[in-house]
């Protein structure tokens, strides 16, 4: 079953269309590279506020109930933003401190682990989110005007002496919910890690909606996804790997997230010590621009069978939490004693310690099964003095398809291979 995007591009061209090579000069690459992320020492977890920035990105629609969660998360917020101004002003002596405080103060659509990457000439360090459920190399630019920004670190291509205008291009990203991002196109120098690509497309936001400038600390993202949904007009432009694959001593990447830790991205090549056991390797539909695969079932807790359900999904490094099937959640939740659906928060909840809580498994193929422990699943308490938590699996209902994000993706060893279209799964140590 394809995927249908749900995505909304403004003027996206259609999937026939051609990618056209019009960056041109040499790109000096590197045969592997590995890298690590950098955690964000400004992130809160926030289930409600997770759910619908992925419910956002797939254009699906918002709940109601979720809705109002948000609304409650995002009034508390500022009002606490509100009395540490407010201390500002009473306290001048310590000025400077609460500044930081309010600098600290937790965001709206935060990214917990970012990866630091060089754009320019001399190099320009942002910290970027790498995704692979998009295909844009996208970032905050000093194009913005003032309002727009919000402690954003800034890519001014007016600075960099390798950044050419490509002259008559432009981008633009609109999801469901109307929220947006575009601006213009430049060629420039990008390293991330050990591994440079001379003529990368990136693309300087000119204009973003309040959605993302809210997201202070996530200065744009690296899409890993295939090409064909990038959204550059007239013409498409290559993603950061597709630019340096033709150099690499092979055309793989590798992901490695942790829980509570900064993962590893490898490109290039596969560290045979990253994983344990054998790479299970599936199929992947590119069709519609992103790593879709079809899991063969799932299982709740060693004592429960092998339920033979196809889940048709998408492996996406840029969404935290784990999108399932109503039923898979039912049956998941129905195991937990304290479970149930709260509508005050928009999702699945059950006590952070509930000893019923069993590990979640899902199949890849060939008899495999990937655990996830299902301390795994207890994302975030639904307030600091609450003994529940939002759960980290939550309905995939609207979306279209099943959503494998960090909460799955963290419990494996997963080979994104571009040159043979498929995805490899391997289990690992988690602890």
């Amino acid at each position: 079953m394809a995927i249908i995007k749900s995505l909304v591009f403004a003027g996206l061209l259609t999937a026939s269309t051609a990618l056209a090579p019009v960056a041109v000069g040499n790109t000096v690459q590197k045969g592997t590279a590995s890298l690590t992320q950098v955690h964000n020492p400004k992130f809160v977890r926030n289930g409600p506020l997770e759910l619908e920035r992925t419910l956002r990105k797939y254009g699906a629609p918002v709940p109601h109930d979720l809705k109002a969660a948000v609304k409650r998360v995002r009034r508390a917020r500022n009002q606490k933003r509100a009395e540490i101004e407010g201390a500002d002003d009473d306290d001048d002596d310590d000025d400077e401190n609460d500044r930081g405080s309010v600098q600290n103060s937790p965001k709206s659509y935060d990214v917990e682990y970012l990866m630091p990457v060089s754009l320019g000439t001399p190099a320009q360090q942002l910290n970027l989110d790498l995704d692979t459920g998009s295909s844009d190399f996208w970032v905050f630019s000093t194009l913005l005007k003032e309002s727009m920004i919000n402690g954003q670190t800034l890519y001014d291509p007016n600075a960099s002496t390798t950044a050419d205008k490509m002259e008559g291009y432009s981008w633009k990203i609109t999801y469901g919910d109307q929220s947006y991002s575009s601006g213009d196109v430049y060629v420039d120098t990008v390293t991330i890690g050990d591994l440079t690509v001379s003529t990368q497309a990136v693309e300087a936001a000119r204009e973003v909606s309040e959605e993302f400038t809210a997201d202070s600390d996530n200065d744009g993202l690296v899409g890993l996804g295939f090409g064909i949904i990038n959204t550059v007009m007239p013409y498409k432009q290559k993603t950061f790997f597709e630019k340096a694959m033709p150099g690499l001593d092979s055309p793989v990447f590798t992901a490695d997230l942790k829980s509570g830790a900064p993962g590893r991205y490898n490109f290039g090549y596969i560290d045979d010590g990253a994983y344990t056991g054998n790479i299970t390797y599936v199929p992947v539909n590119s069709s519609d621009g992103f790593w879709s695969w079809v899991s063969p079932g799932f299982q709740v807790g060693t004592t429960g069978s092998f339920n033979n359900t196809r889940i048709h999904g998408i492996a996406d490094t840029g969404t935290t939490l784990l999108l399932l099937p109503e039923g898979v959640c039912e049956a998941f939740y129905g195991r937990i004693a304290s479970a149930k659906y709260d509508a005050s928060q928009g999702g699945y909840t059950f006590e952070c310690n509930d000893s019923t809580t069993p590990d979640f498994y899902f199949g890849t193929g060939n008899g495999q099964m990937i655990r996830i422990p299902g301390s795994y699943l207890a994302y975030s308490k639904i307030d600091t003095s609450s003994l529940r938590c939002f759960g980290g699996m939550q309905s995939d209902s609207g979306v279209g398809f099943t959503i494998w994000g960090d909460i799955a993706l963290k419990a494996a060893f997963i080979v994104f291979d571009q040159g043979s279209e498929r995805l490899g799964w391997a289990e690992k140590s988690l602890y």
